[in-house]
């Protein structure tokens, strides 16, 4: 078996965020979080994960912070996961995965499920909006430039200032 690539050193979110999330599992198990489940039976029933993978993808999201381990019951020893502040932070990327999958994946009768917002009333889907206008974000209309934590070392790197020349 070969060793998982790592990603957490790359100088790009995209990549560390795979790093932590990257694998078919894991985003299941974080939807299953925000639907509600906290045990490791509630999960388990859910998505009919190997319970082999469950333990490990569990105690991955709790050491990357996203997941809290709490335990509920003394004899025998049994926890509950909840999300952390890390991990409710990352609904807004499933709910535009989830809205590509709707829009790109459904059948003809529709989304599988709806995302209902309590603070309006109404059934709604992810929209990437620019924080500073709050206008949508779009690939024809976005562009990556270099941020303050690229690393000095690669700035000046041919390949890197072509990708990322100011426009």
């Amino acid at each position: 078996m070969s060793a998982r690539t790592s990603f957490a050193n790359w100088p790009c979110s995209i990549a560390r965020t795979l790093d932590v999330v990257g694998d078919a599992w894991t985003p299941l198990v974080l939807r299953e979080a925000f639907y509600g489940s906290r045990r490791f039976d509630e999960f388990q029933g859910e998505l009919r994960i190997a319970r082999n993978t469950l333990t490990d993808r569990l105690r991955r999201l709790v050491e990357a912070g996203l997941l809290e381990k709490r335990l509920y019951e003394t004899e025998p020893p049994r926890y509950e996961y909840l999300l952390t502040e890390q991990g409710r932070d990352l609904f807004p990327v499933l709910a535009a995965m989830a809205h590509w999958g709707d829009r790109w994946l459904a059948g003809p009768e529709g989304p599988p499920i709806t995302l209902h917002h309590k603070a309006c009333g109404h059934d709604g889907h992810a929209e990437v909006v620019c924080s500073a206008c709050g206008e949508p974000m779009r690939a024809d209309d976005t562009v990556a430039r270099l941020g303050p934590g690229y690393p000095d070392r690669l700035k000046s790197r041919p390949d890197v200032l072509r990708r990322f020349a100011p426009e």
